[in-house]
């Protein structure tokens, strides 16, 4: 299957830097480029993650932000400025007519040279926080499933600002993002949710493992250390 191709990306990257108001590095500030770059198995020519232990890596190599939710932020937030323009959650890339409802795990799309898999949704940490200037602004994201998603790099290839994703395969259309977000973040003890996802190799290996643990315990993980810690 191949779909119609988005309207053209803005491709971003950053380097890590001091975080505002905290002692921390984080290259969650990206900027627009003008020019073709390398696309690779970690990610984009000349972008950055601070903490590698939990950004960047194979399975969160690329990350996408639908533009479309920019005007819900503002309506909700007012025109704080991370909200000007591309680059306020940290994203790689930048496009409008994708979201979390209408992408599922596993898709496959064709960007340029490249071609990327969804391999897991965003979850959200509390740099965000710091970035917006709000002390809840990471679980906002969590609880309003506007959070994104990562792409795993299946094949490299040279990308470039104005390229359009075109989905060409989907290996688990059910499995939408939101589908996804709404049974770990909200309907969070469905055990029959929680079996498909822990059977579905598609998706990055440590989201799996969360459906796993919450099958064997009955119980949820403690978010507040990722969404509200400040080191």
């Amino acid at each position: 299957m191949t779909d119609t191709p988005s309207p053209p990306i803005i491709l971003l990257t950053g380097r890590a830097a001091p975080l505002p108001g905290s002692g921390a590095q984080s290259g969650i500030a990206k900027s627009p480029v003008d020019r073709p770059l390398a696309l690779g198995p970690e990610g984009v020519e000349g972008d950055e993650q601070a903490d590698r232990r939990v950004h960047g890596g194979v399975e969160k190599a690329v990350h996408h932000y639908p533009f479309d939710h920019y005007a819900t932020w503002r309506d909700e937030l007012g025109d704080l400025p991370p909200l000007d323009a591309p680059g306020g959650f940290g994203e790689n890339i930048s496009a409008a007519g994708l979201t979390e409802a209408t992408v599922a795990v596993g898709d496959v799309f064709r960007l340029g040279g490249a071609l990327l898999q969804v391999s897991q949704g965003r979850q959200p940490c509390w740099k965000l926080n710091r970035r917006f200037d709000l002390p809840d602004m990471a679980r906002r994201v969590q609880e309003s499933g506007r959070t994104g998603w990562y792409y795993r790099v299946l094949q490299p290839g040279t990308v470039a600002p104005g390229d359009r994703l075109e989905r060409i395969d989907r290996l688990a259309p059910d499995w939408t993002l939101r589908r996804l977000w709404h049974a770990l973040y909200v309907d969070r003890l469905n055990l029959a949710e929680l079996e498909g996802i822990a059977a579905l190799d598609v998706l990055a290996e440590g989201w799996r493992k969360y459906a796993v643990r919450r099958l064997e315990s009955r119980r949820v993980e403690d978010w507040s250390k990722r969404l509200d810690g400040t080191s």
